[in-house]
């Protein structure tokens, strides 16, 4: 039996087709309204209360690591958080591909990070999913945006507002629109502790 029904550009869709859109659209369905609960979860000023539905929600965070208040999601399940890793208020941490943030890592406040974005070549318009990491010591300065496919080595310092298109070597000083290296960070040896968090941020 044929069908009717047509998907955004005008083909026909066939019945197993439409029963594979039906079933994403439900996946979808309970995927933001998990990601508006989080949202509404991340407003509570008590650390351990967010971890823990951050947690249970698929997010992997290490020990001592935390993640101040007002934070967004995409897709928690993707997003992995090493140890003793600060994250500052109102980030985006964009779980639709792998999201991969080291240990020890100074995200401050504001700071937005995606793993998809939009092939503006392509005639749909499709999405095109690529994964973050974010190595070891690594600070990322305020309200600066990291897109997709990027990795950012250890040590490395975005500066504020930047906007990070391409990788950035180990303990690179990078700032600008596109982020440029700028500067290196002088101290290799690495070892210190971020220690503990604000306890109502």
């Amino acid at each position: 039996m044929d069908s009717y029904i047509t998907d955004k550009t005008g083909k026909k869709l066939t019945l197993r087709e439409i029963f594979n859109k039906v079933i994403n659209r439900i996946k979808n369905i309970f995927l933001e309204s998990e990601v508006y609960w989080l949202h509404l979860i991340g407003c509570v000023p008590c650390h351990c209360f967010r971890r823990f539905f951050y947690r249970l929600a698929g997010i992997k965070i290490g020990k001592g690591s935390v993640i101040h208040t007002k934070a967004r999601f995409y897709d928690p399940r993707n997003i992995i958080i090493d140890e003793d890793t600060i994250v500052g208020e109102g980030v985006v941490l964009d779980g639709r591909e792998k999201l991969v943030i080291g240990s020890h890592v100074d995200i401050a406040s504001e700071v937005m990070i995606y793993n998809s974005q939009h092939d503006i070549e392509d005639e749909n318009f499709s999405a095109v999913d690529k994964p973050v990491v974010i190595e070891d010591y690594v600070f990322v300065g305020p309200r600066s945006i990291i897109l997709p496919g990027v990795k950012i080595g250890k040590g490395a310092v975005v500066g504020a507002g930047a906007v990070v298109t391409k990788d950035v070597p180990p303990f690179a000083i990078v700032g600008g629109v596109p982020a440029k290296i700028i500067g290196e960070r002088k101290l290799k040896t690495l070892n210190y502790k971020l220690g503990r968090a604000r306890w109502f941020r």
